[in-house]
């Protein structure tokens, strides 16, 4: 018994095999053409990301000018505050907008605000005037960064997009090392205004693009808006930035303001999610975080903004004070850092291209973190700005592993009509983790620098510096008596080393959590040539010869 393998004979004569090569030559043209598409595509995007990313970094190296034109230096807090708190409250809104209406529209609704608040902010008279419109900037912002996230989501399947991750890693690097450098300069030569013009030309290229090249399907959801879970996701999330950003600084943590914001961002989040059980269209759909792996890779990421935002918080710090770099200097050197992630990021992504694996990438990195976090711990007055960039480099190539592939698997675990919600919800944890983060590495610094200074200076080291450690820059840190100021040094290295040293613990759990993520196949795998896809099919049943 045996049997043969022949051509099948098609109906105009030619084999399936003739017919093959050039049905192949035809998408491999199409795919081509479909990839310059996306490329330009994803131009525009990094573009918006960037201004979102970039505006803060320019904006903080300004307002030392700012203050000084309009005044108002007691409401200094409030011109990042606004936009943060703006930002958060609204991400999870504009993701809910995008999935219902169509992303595109929304998307470019996104841009416009953005670009309001900019021209707006620019133009501001007084400190108050600057606070409502960075706000306005902000609720553009929030929907730059989902929208993004989200439109990739939609163009370029999980598999494939870890092609595409270096991109996006870079465009965090250019802004942590760019915004400070482009701050000064642009307040220097032209203005602290043009800090704000300056997002006017960029935005309307990405404006432009997006309208000429972006093509997705419009929709049109038949429910209403989900007003009531937006308005009490908003005051939860509000009241949460607000307890982290004010408690240790503006009020005491025990105080009834801060207390207050706690109890009423849990009466507001309580009440959130019984109303999104009920509703037709929910803001934030709960039945996402019923997927294990899209659960897990949320809490991962809200403890990898957790560590990442207040190492960057703290590290220039560092630098400034007892390592003796300027502020622009301190920016660049997180180089080791930024380009350790952007190019394991880079790896990563092509990596899961190829194999279709992510898991091993989720747990190395979380290991990773916390390694570097420890590395960094080891940091006092002696430490070398070589032995410092080493740490930093183990600390960024653990963030470059995660940051981008904690989306993907965020994105892989929800349907393609929760991308908007699925994306969303991963950038509002980790933003709400960051905030989280810096309210409490601040705290533990605080205390641990105070705790330092009274022990070698005795009760009155206590009170040194006034207002806490921060308030001291270089040029201050230089009058201090030699005593002092060493002292100073030593309770700035502890208090660094007690912030890492507490990074490293908690990342743990990260790492921890990595381990149960599921290997599940990412969507939108490689096509396999006709002849595999023969090879796999099962073989017909053959006649006796």
């Amino acid at each position: 018994m045996g049997m043969s393998r022949r051509a099948t004979p098609t109906g105009d004569g030619m084999s399936t095999a003739e017919k093959t090569e050039p049905a192949q030559a035809d998408q491999g043209q199409t795919a081509g053409k479909q990839s310059a598409s996306v490329r330009v595509v994803l131009f525009a995007l990094m573009i918006a990301m960037l201004l979102a990313m970039l505006d803060n970094m320019i904006v903080g190296t300004a307002m030392p000018t700012i203050v000084g034109e309009l005044g108002g230096l007691e409401h200094l807090s409030w011109v990042v505050t606004a936009y943060t708190l703006a930002t958060a409250a609204s991400t999870p809104i504009w993701g809910k907008l995008g999935d219902m209406y169509g992303r595109k529209g929304v998307f470019l609704s996104s841009i416009v605000v953005f670009l309001i608040g900019s021209a707006l902010s620019g133009a501001a008279q007084d400190m108050g005037q600057l606070i409502g419109f960075r706000a306005v900037q902000g609720l553009g912002a929030g929907g730059l960064m989902v929208g993004v996230m989200a439109i990739i989501g939609d163009l370029i399947p999980p598999r494939e997009r870890g092609k595409y991750q270096g991109m996006m890693a870079g465009v965090m690097a250019v802004a942590m090392i760019g915004g400070p450098l482009v701050g000064g300069t642009i307040t220097d030569h032209l203005g602290w205004r043009w800090s704000f013009y300056i997002n006017l030309p960029l935005g309307a290229v990405a404006l432009a693009m997006v309208t000429a090249v972006l093509h997705l399907p419009k929709k049109r959801a038949q429910a209403r808006i989900d007003y009531i879970g937006a308005a009490l996701l908003t005051i939860g999330i509000t009241s949460l930035v607000l307890m982290t950003t004010w408690g240790g600084t503006e009020y005491d943590w025990a105080s009834p303001q801060i207390i207050g914001l706690g109890a009423g961002a849990v009466v507001a989040l309580v009440l959130f999610v019984l109303v999104e059980r009920k509703v037709a269209e929910p803001v934030l759909p709960l039945h996402i975080f019923r997927n294990g792996n899209f659960s897990l890779v949320t809490l991962i990421g809200f403890l990898v903004g957790f560590v990442m935002f207040g190492s960057m918080t703290f590290l220039p710090l560092f630098q400034q004070t007892v390592q003796g770099a300027s502020a622009t200097n301190s920016g660049l050197l997180l180089l080791p850092m930024l380009l350790a992630m952007m190019v394991v990021s880079l790896f990563a992504g092509r990596i899961t291209t190829t194999t279709g694996k992510y898991k091993i990438f989720v747990v190395v990195g979380g290991g990773l973190i916390t390694v570097g976090l420890a590395l960094l711990s080891l940091m006092d007055v002696g430490t070398t700005r070589f032995t410092s960039g080493l740490y930093m480099a183990v600390l960024g190539a653990g963030m470059g592993f995660l940051m981008q592939t904690t989306m993907l698997i965020a994105q892989n675990s929800v349907e393609m009509k929760d991308m908007g919600v699925g994306s969303s919800s991963a950038t509002l944890f980790r933003t709400i983790g960051g905030s989280f983060g810096v309210a409490v590495f601040g705290a533990i610094f605080t205390q641990q620098v105070t705790d330092t200074m009274s022990q070698r200076l005795g009760a009155a080291g206590g009170k040194l510096p006034s207002g806490g450690a921060a308030q001291l820059d270089p040029k201050g840190l230089a009058q201090l008596p030699p005593v002092v100021k060493d002292a100073y040094l030593h309770a700035v290295s502890a208090g660094t080393h007690h912030v890492f040293l507490w990074g490293a613990l908690i990342s743990v759990i990260g790492f921890a959590a990595a381990w149960f993520l599921k290997e599940i196949p990412l969507r939108g795998g490689p096509a396999r040539p006709v002849a595999e896809q023969n090879e796999a099919a099962p073989a017909p049943v053959a006649e006796p010869v």
